[in-house]
Formats: structure tokens, sequence, C-alpha cells
């Protein structure tokens, strides 16, 4: 990702302090929120594996903001990663500055030429990241803290040098003081361009009382899977992911609101981004792309199944789903999918299936969860693996890009930030991207919540609208 003439000017190694005591992920975010664009990449359910950094920055040296098909905002990112570059400590965790924020599910519109929906009330960016020179880095299994900082955008050697411990000494004054972000000011008082009720899709139904709206009714989204279904018996698709959009006023500042749905719903995958005008607030248990020294994973999820708070339900519901037909099948395929999609920009003998729906449990649902792997080629970048591999399959369908002209003609809005991925492009070549499901945009006085399923052959379109439910649920408790 970066050029010898560039990799030799700014090559220099970042200064790094661990934070004694390991403070609480929570109450650093809370410091550190008071700055632009925090960005808190959280592993609010601990997992030896998945769960076991965080991570937390902010006030970025560049912000991209990419309103259109996001084209751009990747060319600059590219052009920046091309510039910077930052040697990987090994002994630390692996992001240590570089790219963080939101790749949203339009992005993927403009990378396949694709027709959007008929509806974009929100115009949430393509893409939209921060640069960041400094990190705070959690390592859970071995309860440590770090402050990473790099002194990026610093050129010459010694400035960089005063940048670093500069940027360095301010984040450690800042985690070490008491105060901590107020609570933001409501959204009818921001001074923000609202989305009126009238300017919303024409489609939109009062739906689980009046303050929830959705643009589906019951019958329209059962209608979708029909003929979804259609599509797929005509041989055009295998399977197809529907979404509805579930709206709420908002009512509470962004920062309470993920606090509480990390609480009730912890996933390996959280995180929090303040994209300025929007904030994305996520729980998603879905890993789309990981790349550490190199080495590429996919964890793609299919097949969901409601928990409940009685044990045995909950063995029988697991059972059910682990012989699922069906949902084998869905999950099979979407494996399939992403080995096509990595060996564009992998070596061909190196992508390979290491898990194949393996049964976990989040608070609210459980899944089966697969993983591919594979080497990038020598030539290949983090960016051309995005190219490559964007949005996940899981949550688009097979083929890819009829499944999304599908989307796009079934669905009335745009999907913004939802479906799209929030993470990480380390300026030392390592990368980790969400899928965000799970997932809340807050901006223009509304809460976005949307929530769906993939649709195959044999799916019931009564079942089909009752899994969005059940998969919306931690974000309601949270509402």
């Amino acid at each position: 990702m970066t050029s010898p003439a560039a990799s030799t000017l700014v090559n220099i190694e970042p200064l790094v302090e661990e934070v004694s005591g390991a403070p609480d992920p929570v109450e650093v975010f809370r410091k550190l929120c008071q700055l632009p664009h925090c960005v808190f990449l959280d592993s609010a359910a601990r997992h030896s594996r998945l769960g076991r950094y965080s991570f937390i920055s902010a006030d970025p040296f560049t912000f991209v903001q990419e309103p259109g098909d996001g084209s751009d905002g990747l060319r600059i990112l590219q052009r920046n990663f091309a510039k910077w570059h930052c040697p990987k400590i090994e002994t630390l965790p692996p992001f240590q500055g570089g790219a963080a924020g939101i790749l949203s599910y339009d992005l993927g519109l403009s990378l396949e030429r694709l027709p959007r929906p008929h509806f974009d009330e929100f115009g949430v960016p393509a893409v939209a990241m921060g640069l960041y020179d400094f990190v705070v880095s959690f390592d859970h299994q071995k309860n440590r803290c770090w402050i990473v900082s790099t002194g990026i955008p610093e050129q010459e050697p010694i400035a960089r040098r005063r940048r670093s411990a500069e940027r360095l000494a301010e984040v450690r004054r800042l985690i070490a003081s008491r105060q901590t972000k107020p609570a933001a000011t409501l959204p009818d008082r921001q001074s923000v361009v609202r989305v009126r009720p009238e300017q919303l899709a024409p489609q939109t139904a009062t739906v689980h009382g009046r303050d929830l709206t959705s643009n589906f009714s019951a019958r329209q989204y059962r209608a979708a899977v029909e003929r979804a279904i259609d599509y797929i018996r005509a041989g055009d698709i295998f399977q197809v992911n529907l979404a509805q959009r579930l709206l709420h006023p908002q009512n509470d500042d962004s920062l309470s609101l993920y606090l509480r749905l990390r609480e009730r719903n912890p996933a390996p995958f959280a995180g929090y981004f303040d994209a300025g005008e929007y904030q994305i607030i996520s729980a998603s248990p879905e890993r789309f792309l990981q790349v550490d020294d190199r080495k590429v994973e996919s964890r793609p999820i299919k097949g969901t199944r409601p928990r409940t708070a009685q044990p045995e339900a909950d063995l029988f519901a697991a059972d059910d789903l682990e012989r699922s037909e069906k949902d084998r099948a869905e999950n099979v395929m979407i494996v399939d999918l992403l080995r096509n999609d990595l060996s564009r920009v992998c070596q061909s003998d190196s992508v390979r299936v290491t898990q194949l729906c393996q049964l976990e449990s989040y608070a609210f649902v459980q899944h089966l969860v697969s993983a591919v792997v594979g080497n990038l080629r020598p030539a290949a970048t983090t960016l051309d693996l995005i190219r490559a591999a964007f949005p996940g399959g899981s949550i688009t369908g097979a083929p890819k890009v009829r499944a999304m002209e599908i989307i796009a003609e079934l669905e009335p809005s745009v999907r913004g930030a939802y479906c799209g991925s929030l993470g990480y492009l380390g300026f030392n070549g390592s990368m980790d991207l969400s899928i965000l499901i799970r997932t809340i945009t807050a901006g223009r006085g509304w809460w976005q919540l949307p929530v769906g399923g993939g649709i195959v052959a044999q799916s019931s379109p009564s079942q089909e609208y009752a899994e969005t439910w059940h998969k919306a649920e931690g974000m309601l408790r949270a509402l």
C-alpha cells in the first residue's frame, strides 16, 4: 500500500506509552469523545480471539467524507496510504494508527455500477473515515492498555517526533482527567437539517406503536419476499437478503444510546463512530474482512434463531438451527461466494474454509457462522481487497451483482450505513471491518434501525418477516 520512496521518507516508529492500571475502555471513551469524530471499535462481548482488542481514537488530521458514490473517497484513501506508513509493532494490538470509520452499503452500488433504490431521504455518506494519528488500544486478554502516537501528518523526522510526543501527552492528560463528555443536546434543539415525516418514503407504515415506522408494512414485506422467491425459482439468483428499515424519532443523545446498546446486547464487533451529522451505533456480531500480516479472514453469518430465557428452549432452537437444511444451504452458498471474492486478490491456493456452519450464541439470537481465509497476493493492498469483496455476500445474496439489483428493486430506500462496514485500515497494513448489522444510524432527527434476512426458495414470507423482528429486539430494548 506504500511506495518505496514514501516509506523511506516517513517510515518512523510511533511513540508508545502503556497506561497504568488498564483503565475501563468505556471511561476512556467518555473522555475522548469530547474530541471531534471519535471512533470506538469495541469488543463489548469478550472472546479470546474475536473480542480480544478494543480501539479508541478521535480528532483525525484528515476527514474523508464522500456523499456521492464513494469512488472518490476510496481514491483519497489510496493516495493517503501511499504517503503515510508506520512499521507494525508486533507486541501491540494491530491497529496502531490509520483510517477508521464507515463504508456504507451504497458504496457497493458504484463498485459494480448498479441502480440505486428510489428514495434516499437521509443522504448518509458512502465513505466517512478519519485518518487518525493516535490510538488508545486495549488487549483484554492481557488486561493492558497503550497510547500509540505516530506523529503523522508531519514528514520531517524531528517535527514528526515532536508531534507524536505532544499528541501522546494530550491524550494522556485527557485520560487522567475527571472530565467526561456531557450529554449531547437533544435532537429537537440541534441546528441540523431534520427530515420531516412527510419527506419519508411514501410506503412508510406505522408498526408496533405510533413512534416506530417501517418502509414496509407487514403485507408489503411478505409480498417482497414472494417476489424474491419468484426470482429464485426463475433461476436469477440462489438467495437474496431483504431488509425493512425501522425508524424512531431521536429522543436521546447518541452516546447514551450506544452505552445502553452495548450493555443490553454486547457483541464482539460493536462500535460507535461520530461522523459529524450522523453517528453509527453498532452491536454487530459479524466480521467482514480482517487482514493481519497479509492473512485474510472473513466470517459470514447465515442462519438465525431467537434466544429465550429458558435454557431447554434455547437448546431446542440451537439443535433446530444446526439441523436446518435451508439455513446450512444458505450459509454454504455465501461461503462459496466469499471464496470467489477472496480469490480475486488472494493467492489461489491459499483460499480455504476453516469453519463451516458453527453455532454461535449472542444475547438475543444464535447464528450459524463460517470462516474463509486466504493470503493476499504480493502486489495486492487492503483497498484492493475491499474493491474485490465489498459489500459482504452475507447481506446481499448470490450471485452478488444480480442479488444487489433485486435489492435495489424491492427495497424502497437506500440502506446507508446498514450492511456496510465499520472498522479500521492501518498505516501498517492491518485491517479489520465488521458488517453493520444490528446497527442504528442516528441523524437528522431519527434513529434508523434496518433489519433483514436471507431469502431462499424454501423461505416462508411470514417467518422471514418475524425473523426481522427477532433481530431488532436488542436494538429496540436499547431505545
